[in-house]
């Protein structure tokens, strides 16, 4: 048996296919989950609905998670501070690194975890059964009914949770700081204010909205276009996942490196 090599080549042109058309399907529920918006009618209460599902349930993983991120942050960057007497500096970068780029993203990771897998595990299961094509029976556009207000929720919802993360990060380096490693509590505070900008708040806010519409955008798609079965609907919770992380850590740079 012969290998013949042109299959390598057919075999990375089949997957850049898949990925085109992956990423085409992506785009066009973005632009048609936010075209919706501005079409009636409203449902303003499915809209608060997702607020409360993907903000105020996530609040307690956000909160846990900034509070210790702050704190192993203070205590780590002490440690390469004191070697040049600078630990007056553990506060500023603390919260210069919160508000630029843990926050928004750790929020966002923390969220996919959550949100992502259970928009496409329930847009899945409503695809598997047969529900989403009932709605089209009833002449109801299911990208407006389903879409629209998990993608708009999204966006408002994770710069909120990252204003929560931040903020109880700092608190979190404060304690650490002030409490453990005896730091003046007022320096502390003096410091990060004279160091941290609005500018790195606002664009940290701006990155948390992005990474919003990422999430939702993708778990409702991966969700919506699930295969038949069971196993078709915990495969599209993965890969929205999968996809949806990744496309974060990807975003940020582009971001970082357009907006700083």
């Amino acid at each position: 048996m012969t290998l013949n090599p042109f299959n390598i080549f057919e075999y990375i042109g089949e997957k850049f296919t898949l990925f085109l058309e992956e990423l085409g399907g992506i785009f066009s529920t973005f632009l048609q989950s936010f075209g919706f918006i501005v079409v009636p009618p409203f449902r303003f209460r499915l809209f608060l609905k997702q607020m409360e599902f993907i903000g105020v349930e996530s609040s307690f993983i956000v909160l846990l998670t900034g509070a210790f991120t702050g704190m192993v942050f203070a205590l780590q960057t002490s440690y390469a501070f004191k070697l040049f007497g600078a630990e007056n500096l553990i506060g500023p970068s603390v919260a210069l690194s919160l508000t630029r780029e843990l926050g928004p993203v750790l929020t966002a990771l923390m969220v996919t975890g959550r949100v992502g897998s259970a928009m496409a595990a329930e847009l899945g299961t409503m695809r598997v059964t047969e529900q989403i094509d009932a709605l089209y029976t009833m002449s109801i556009n299911p990208v407006q009914y389903l879409v629209t207000p998990r993608v708009s929720s999204s966006v408002v919802m994770l710069p909120m949770l990252t204003v929560l993360f931040d903020f109880i990060g700092i608190i979190g380096s404060y304690f650490m700081a002030v409490f453990l490693l005896g730091l003046n509590g007022e320096r502390f505070i003096n410091d990060t204010i004279y160091m941290v900008d609005l500018k790195d708040i606002y664009i940290g806010l701006l990155k948390a909205a992005v990474f919003g519409a990422i999430i939702s955008v993708v778990g409702c798609y991966k969700g919506y276009f699930a295969e038949k079965g069971a196993e078709g609907v915990g495969k599209a919770a993965t890969q929205a996942v999968v996809i949806a992380s990744v496309s974060i850590l990807i975003a940020d740079y582009f971001l970082t490196a357009l907006l700083f």
